[in-house]
């Protein structure tokens, strides 16, 4: 009924950018939804990166704060987590997040790797 495609993730050395995007689609009236973007590295737990209410509002973990931005186009469907200054240590697999009351859905997520 929902799905959730990521795209955009590759290999980029340290210090550089990337724009992951996530279209949504299925029975869904994207406006109405938080949407997000967790990562897992390897040997790590998943976690939380970025979210972004219906109002527009957003939340962002401290280790990402003032380098990662996240948007959405509800008019595409589309939530974007624009990744700048990247560190190896972001380095993960990034999925991306819908919530919607008490469900949650998730993609197949997206590999980005920095390393030099």
């Amino acid at each position: 009924q929902v799905q959730l495609v990521e795209s955009g993730g590759g290999l980029v050395q340290p210090g550089g950018s990337l724009r992951l995007s996530c279209a949504a689609s299925g029975s869904i009236f994207f406006n109405l939804y938080t949407m997000g973007w967790s990562r897992q590295a390897p040997g790590k737990q998943r976690e939380l990166v970025a979210n972004i209410r219906a109002n527009g509002s957003t939340y962002y973990v401290d280790f990402v704060e003032g380098r990662f931005t996240i948007s959405r186009d509800n008019a595409k469907k589309t939530v974007y987590l624009q990744m700048n200054s990247l560190k190896p240590e972001d380095t993960a697999v990034y999925y991306c997040m819908l919530t919607w009351g008490t469900k949650n859905y998730w993609g197949q997520g997206t590999q980005v790797t920095v390393s030099s």
